[in-house]
């Protein structure tokens, strides 16, 4: 789960990571006074779930009030397009009114906390090159980033702080500084089990004063029954539809782009080993939903209504292994599905696993145009061939 640059902020500065000050406004009248009240100058930061918001005008410098106004008019409602969007956008429905900072003899670098799965522990990065090229600073010079991999029993120590300071060659009159605020990031990290926290710029200010200029947290989904009062933070507006839909029904769906097979799966190594085994047949998926291992046939009806209301699907193809789902219940979702949507595109179907034969039968007597596989390679070949017109 995502949340927005001021959400982030609220939650840095509650585990002491110094920030500017700043108030989220909702129409221009809310900037206006929210400016007002912190004082001139400010900045008007557009609040989507993308990186890249300088760059496509959603980060303005306001020197006056009426500045402010004819900003928060331009940004509030407008579609920006950014590098992280793709093409569609992202509607700017809130801003974030910080204050203006004096950047005159600053510096602005990167900070962030991954987990790295090579070495199943957090990372600290830090980049003495921060700002809005970040991404080519990282796939030009791989060594401007330094790293710190992160023992999760002893947490972040303070030598690591100071060994990514100096590698960021800050005066050592700011080590006492920098060491507390590293830290405190990677409290805030832990704390509401993060799964990244980006910093983009670190800036230190002419007089030696270290802020968090933005920040970008993405929380650990799986993690988040132990924090319900993070689950208040989560944007809708921000998030794809179907995604949202069929999270209503406990299930995981993945839009992708520029393919045209529906994948309906139980479990991620599945979907995985689906996405791979399409492309070998020459094919691309447009998504994947998958329905877990304990999915009814309710379930599986939502989850085929879901993937039709993927315009860019032209053939579903649904891979399952019966196991806590067995396939009679799936074929009986399925069936349901297909007649009470009146579905239209070929729909290849490969089971195996507890009553694989009953589910098979289920199919068979249904009436419907069904395609049936007994492997996943020829399944594959069936769902692409279908998907490109040929035989369903």
């Amino acid at each position: 789960m995502k949340i927005h640059e001021y959400q982030g902020k609220q939650l840095l500065a509650a585990h002491g990571v110094p920030v500017p000050q700043g108030k989220v406004a909702y129409s221009v009248d809310e900037a206006v006074k929210a400016a007002k009240e912190l004082g001139l100058p400010v900045v008007v930061k557009a609040q989507i779930h993308a990186g890249g918001r300088g760059k496509a005008g959603g980060v303005k410098l306001a020197r006056t009030a009426d500045e402010v106004e004819t900003i928060a008019k331009a940004m509030l409602g407008s579609t920006l397009h950014t590098h992280q969007t793709g093409p569609e956008g992202r509607v700017v429905r809130r801003l974030l009114i910080e204050q203006g900072m004096d950047l005159e003899g600053s510096k602005e670098m990167y900070l962030a906390i991954v987990v790295d799965r090579a070495t199943a522990s957090p990372v600290f990065m830090a980049s003495s090159q921060g700002g809005m090229d970040i991404e080519e600073v990282a796939a030009k010079n791989p060594k401007a980033i330094a790293k710190e991999a992160i023992d999760p029993a002893v947490g972040f120590q303070a030598f690591q702080a100071r060994k990514i300071a100096f590698g960021l060659e800050l005066p050592p009159a700011t080590l006492a500084k920098a060491v507390p605020f590293m830290q405190s990031l990677y409290k805030a990290f832990e704390g509401v089990d993060a799964s990244l926290l980006e910093i983009n710029p670190f800036l230190m200010t002419k007089d030696g004063t270290l802020y968090a200029l933005d920040a970008k947290i993405t929380f650990d989904d799986n993690a988040l029954y132990r924090h319900p009062e993070l689950k208040e933070l989560r944007d809708l507006d921000e998030e794809d539809p179907l995604e949202v839909e069929a999270s209503k029904f406990g299930l995981n769906y993945i839009k992708l782009e520029g393919g045209t097979v529906g994948c309906m799966v139980n479990g991620a190594g599945l979907a995985m080993a689906t996405m791979d085994i399409i492309k070998l047949a020459g094919g691309a998926p447009a998504n994947f939903l998958d329905v877990g291992g304990g999915a009814n046939a309710e379930q599986i009806r939502n989850a085929f209504r879901i993937l039709m209301m993927d315009k860019d699907v032209r053939a579903v193809f649904i891979n399952i292994f019966g196991g806590i789902l067995r396939c009679d219940v799936l074929a009986e979702g399925v069936i349901a599905a297909v007649r009470d949507l009146n579905v239209q595109v070929p729909v290849v179907i490969r089971m195996k696993g507890n009553n694989e034969e009953r589910g098979k039968e289920m199919l068979r007597q249904s009436g419907l145009n069904f395609t049936t596989a007994d492997n996943m390679t020829e399944a594959a070949k069936k769902v692409v061939a279908a998907a490109a017109g040929g035989a369903k």
